[in-house]
């Protein structure tokens, strides 16, 4: 974590300049060995689901895989339900991250841990800008200077298990509005994205993590990431923030930089949060 305002300006900069930023020994192994654990409860409540379910803003997306059956892509908003997640959500340290470029008033829009499973046989995350999933447009203002996605390994994230791809200075291009009809998740990252976006000579970058380690993008940082390859998995903390004057959706994270605690659901993607609050099972992709 940087501590001294040189290292902290130069992170600062490389946001702006790359488009991303990479932060190391954030978390400490003990801590990194608590959310784990905690990571692995959420796993197991969700394969207790034939399919893919959502209580309010909890969400399990699951898939059915040739070869072993059911697995857990992703879980949004485990915060709601599990003490340790919620705990780590609002951890000062993403605080003094996130001030700098967000202020002391912050919601969240993003609160996700992913996973990919060895031998499963979709892990990929296809090319994306964050700003694709920041609807409705009206209200998220400002989006380039109020957003910052936030990931933290909790496994080694490297090529062989899938890490994080990042097209180094594609946040200058401004918002793409590059999607196709799937959701990334469905999608393999490929060098077709980038030839269709006439970017292929910006740098791409593979984002190698440790356990404890945090990187931070841009919202309109092109990125997606690989199969895993390996027979480990890679899971991750995901953590998305705004600016809270900026933005007229979320869960409050720091009021005047204070932590907050959740409370009832809050509107944030799921359009249908007061209409069908109740549990149930997801027919197709959630958005």
């Amino acid at each position: 974590m940087p501590k001294d305002p040189n290292k902290l300006h130069s992170y600062v900069e490389d946001y702006r300049n790359k488009g991303y930023s990479i932060i190391r020994n954030v978390f400490n192994m003990d801590e990194v060995a608590e959310m784990a654990k905690a990571i692995d409860l959420v796993k197991r409540e969700g394969l207790q689901y034939k399919s893919s379910f959502r209580h309010q803003n909890l969400l399990y997306i699951i898939q059915k895989d040739r070869s072993l059956g059911k697995i857990l892509r992703f879980c949004q908003w485990p915060s709601y339900t599990n003490k340790t997640m919620a705990k780590y959500r609002t951890d000062k340290r993403f605080l003094e991250l996130l001030e700098p470029l967000l202020g002391p008033n912050i919601k969240q829009i993003i609160n996700q841990i992913i996973w990919k499973t060895p031998g499963s046989d979709q892990t990929s995350y296809g090319y994306h800008q964050d700003a694709r999933f920041r609807r409705p447009e009206s209200a998220y203002r400002q989006l380039g200077d109020s957003f910052v996605q936030v990931a933290l390994a909790i496994d080694p994230h490297h090529e062989e298990n899938g890490c994080l791809v990042f097209i180094e200075g594609s946040h200058t291009l401004g918002n793409l509005k590059y999607f196709t009809n799937k959701s990334v998740y469905q999608e393999d990252i490929s060098e077709e994205v980038l030839e269709t976006l006439e970017i292929t000579e910006m740098p791409k970058v593979y984002v190698r993590l440790k356990p404890g380690d945090v990187a931070i993008w841009h919202p309109f940082l092109l990125h997606g990431s690989p199969p895993n390859r390996s027979n480990v998995d890679r899971r991750t903390y995901l953590n998305g923030f705004v600016k809270a004057e900026n933005c007229d959706r979320g869960e409050w994270a720091f009021r005047e930089g204070i932590p907050q605690e959740l409370g009832d659901p809050q509107l944030v993607q799921f359009e249908k949060l007061y209409e069908q609050p109740e549990p149930h099972y997801l027919d197709g992709t959630p958005y």
